[in-house]
């Protein structure tokens, strides 16, 4: 490995790194080893790039050399991330025996040819009663297996606190904390206090859905698996339309996403408890390591054990250039397969949809992400095969309902990149 070598000669010598060039990447780069090299090359131009522009001589040519490593250290981060998460899907595929293998073979055979069983259609009958759609439920192991992988795609999901309703929605029950108390002698009488408010809060769920399509000629000729080509198919829909709905949904026909309830946000007053409070970075367009650290440090106590650091990995590339006031660098790589990077001791979790480092953008959040947010699942996946609609393809009309919102707002804090 070409870059690696130049990589590793920069680590030794601590200055001189040959320009990693795009075409020299491997294309697979899954080792905790690289990581480490790559972050230690990282520090060495990092620090030649600061020692220039004290000096007054910027140069452009080292800027570009830091900027091509970080994005290999990103790189590498998000091949470890997937072989992570494709052996926790394949887990998660499982090998367990069906709980209701005639079902799930009735459900193969309408699969493949479109036969309904008189059982199928009575389940149809129950589903079209419920929800309108007049799917066919689709088999419990197979739903399991579907959830599973989702949790391993979508971020959010799989953080957060999730439920699963038979009903049309959710709800719970908050204090509004006014509650008031004082200090009393032995005999003297006890007025009453303040008393508590209570205020419900609802979350709807919305109808995600996919439409996969094949030809009538492949399902009937090919020998695949087509459970699993649905099952793949749907869990990549599924999870990028709830990444974006989790994150920043307006909650018409899909949840309320985390960012709504920040401070200035649609949603700032929904809860019962107030908004997601924001905590500026210290500068008006970039991350500073004095705001990273006002950040962590502006979560309640209670909150701590679980919490973690939620960024998109251009915002994990500008935070490693961040050092605290021994020159140290806040942000640390993975030195174990399988544990995320750190900043400032603080698990790093990459978040796809969040913005990035820009004027008034929320650039992180930091939080216990399972007290903070609610997943809301309706129980059950279902499927309806449409084989007239684009002749000669067969549809799979997949749905599941799915809402969402904040269920504790003090559980969380947002980096807003302001002065």
């Amino acid at each position: 490995m070409k870059m690696m070598t130049n990589l590793r000669g920069t680590a030794a010598k601590g200055r001189g790194l040959v320009a990693v060039r795009a075409e020299a990447q491997p294309k697979k780069i899954a080792s905790i080893e690289d990581l480490a090299v790559a972050f230690e090359a990282f520090k060495d131009v990092h620090t030649q790039e600061l020692n220039q522009i004290k000096a007054g001589a910027a140069d452009v040519v080292t800027t570009d050399k830091l900027e091509k490593i970080n994005t290999h250290i990103s790189d590498i981060e998000a091949a470890l991330e997937g072989v992570m998460a494709k052996q926790a899907a394949e887990k998660l595929g499982g090998k367990e025996a069906p709980k209701d293998p005639e079902y799930t073979a009735e459900f193969n055979a309408y699969f493949r040819r479109g036969q309904a069983t008189d059982r199928l259609e009575t389940i149809k009958a129950a589903a079209t009663k419920t929800d309108g759609e007049g799917g066919y439920l689709a088999p419990i192991e197979w739903d399991r297996t579907v959830t599973g992988r989702l949790k391993q795609v979508s971020v959010i999901r799989q953080h957060a606190s999730v439920v699963s309703i038979s009903g049309a929605g959710f709800s719970k029950v908050f204090s509004d904390r006014n509650i008031g108390s004082g200090w009393v002698g032995e005999t003297a009488a006890r007025p009453a206090t303040t008393t508590p408010a209570l205020a419900s809060l609802s979350w709807a769920v919305g109808e995600i859905y996919a439409n996969p399509a094949a030809s009538q000629g492949l399902i009937d000729d090919a020998e695949f698996n087509v459970e699993q080509w649905l099952a793949d198919e749907v869990e990549t829909e599924f999870a990028k339309q709830e990444g974006i709905a989790f994150l920043s949904g307006d909650g018409t026909n899909k949840p309320h996403g985390l960012l709504t309830y920040v401070t200035g946000a649609a949603n700032a007053a929904r809860h019962p408890w107030g908004a997601i409070e924001t905590i500026n970075s210290g500068d008006a367009a970039l991350l500073t390591g004095d705001g990273i650290l006002s950040l962590i440090y502006g979560l309640p106590e209670e909150y701590e054990a679980n919490a973690k650091l939620f960024m998109n990995r251009t915002t994990a590339g500008a935070a490693r250039k961040l050092k605290d006031g021994q020159d140290n660098y806040l942000w640390q790589p993975s030195f174990e397969a399988g544990q995320p990077a750190t900043i400032a001791g603080v698990p790093i979790v990459h978040l796809p949809a969040m913005p990035t480092v820009a004027a008034n953008a929320i650039a992180a959040l930091y939080g216990d992400m399972a007290e903070t947010y609610q997943v809301v699942d309706r129980i059950g996946i279902r499927v309806l095969r449409d084989p007239y609609t684009n002749k000669p393809f067969v549809h799979f009309y997949t749905t599941k309902r799915v809402g969402g919102g904040v269920k504790n707002p003090d559980a969380m804090k947002a980096l807003k990149v302001a002065a």
